[in-house]
């Protein structure tokens, strides 16, 4: 384990040294990645640092307002509506590498647009090591380090945390003395809902989508998973009220890990899940049917695309 009073201070000058007397960006995203990022970024270079959240419309329910209440003691935060942006290059998407790779990309451009304006050199960014070793294998593109663009306007890229795991990131936002809900907050990935939808990035699927994962959170937080969530994986046939319908399936997975590289999907009781397919079928006329996904990592990923 991380030795985190060593780290801090060594992550602390190395920062100030790579960015030095210019400015820079923190992409911030309010997961414990970024915002612990931030938190060090902060204590390196003060008002050299403007922290960005970008809007991207593929986020939890209420999360930009969370965000502005959790980080309103930073007076340079920025957030970014991007939402129409990150639609338009999604439209027509459904390879999974490719719609990473699109995020990935429009994300560098919102953060270029705000450095210019500020003045700023250097993106700061909270990859871990896992978001490292997925990518330079065959596993998949995170949108922070394969999914990045070859062209990128900025000097240089300070990744503080790039050889820890998620536990040691914790441990090091405690320390840094970064409030429970965000220091306990359960991963969320950095392209969104997008990844928990098989096939196009559409409106309505990010709408039952959004509604489906506020559910689940909710409903299983007792249970204290890794990670928890719900994905729109398709159509199926059901039957609303007297009438047929053809509506969106939603698949439940919640998984039990200690570093994200592997995880076991967690027993639910029967209770649990039929309170949670009756609360998503129940409030979503669309949706016709929930599963819950039992396969462990490997085979499986932890995310859907």
């Amino acid at each position: 384990m991380v030795d985190v009073d060593s780290f801090i201070d060594e992550k602390i000058t190395e920062i100030a040294d790579a960015v030095g007397d210019e400015n820079a960006v923190i992409a911030l995203s309010g997961g414990v990645d970024s915002s612990t990022a931030a938190a060090l970024a902060y204590e390196a270079i003060g008002d050299q640092l403007t922290p960005v959240y970008v809007d991207t419309g593929l986020m939890r329910k209420g999360e930009t307002e969370g965000i502005r209440e959790t980080f309103d003691y930073m007076e340079s935060l920025r957030v970014v509506d991007a939402r129409e942006r990150f639609l338009e290059q999604l439209a027509g998407v459904t390879d999974p590498e490719a719609k990473r790779h699109a995020i990935g990309e429009q994300f560098i451009r919102e953060f270029e647009t705000v450095a210019r304006d500020v003045g700023a050199d250097y993106l700061v960014q909270g990859t871990i090591y896992p978001d490292r070793i997925e990518s330079e294998g065959t596993i998949k593109s995170h949108h922070n380090v394969g999914g990045l663009p070859e062209r990128i306007d900025f000097e240089g890229i300070v990744e503080p945390m790039r050889d820890l795991y998620k536990d040691e990131v914790r441990e090091v936002a405690r320390e840094l003395d970064l409030e429970a809900v965000i220091s306990e907050r359960m991963p969320f990935p950095g392209p969104g809902l997008a990844v928990r939808i098989i096939g196009e990035v559409t409106e309505e699927k990010l709408g039952v989508a959004r509604e489906a994962n506020h559910v689940v959170e909710e409903e299983l937080e007792a249970y204290d998973p890794w990670q928890a969530l719900a994905a729109v994986i398709g159509k199926a046939t059901g039957v609303k009220g007297d009438n047929r319908v053809h509506g969106w399936v939603v698949a439940v997975r919640s998984v039990e890990s200690r570093d994200g590289m592997t995880a076991r999907a967690q027993e639910i009781d029967w209770e649990t899940l039929q309170r949670i397919q009756s609360r998503i079928t129940g409030e979503n006329e669309s949706v016709a049917r929930v599963l819950y996904d039992v396969t462990h990592k490997p085979p499986a990923t932890i995310e859907y695309e």
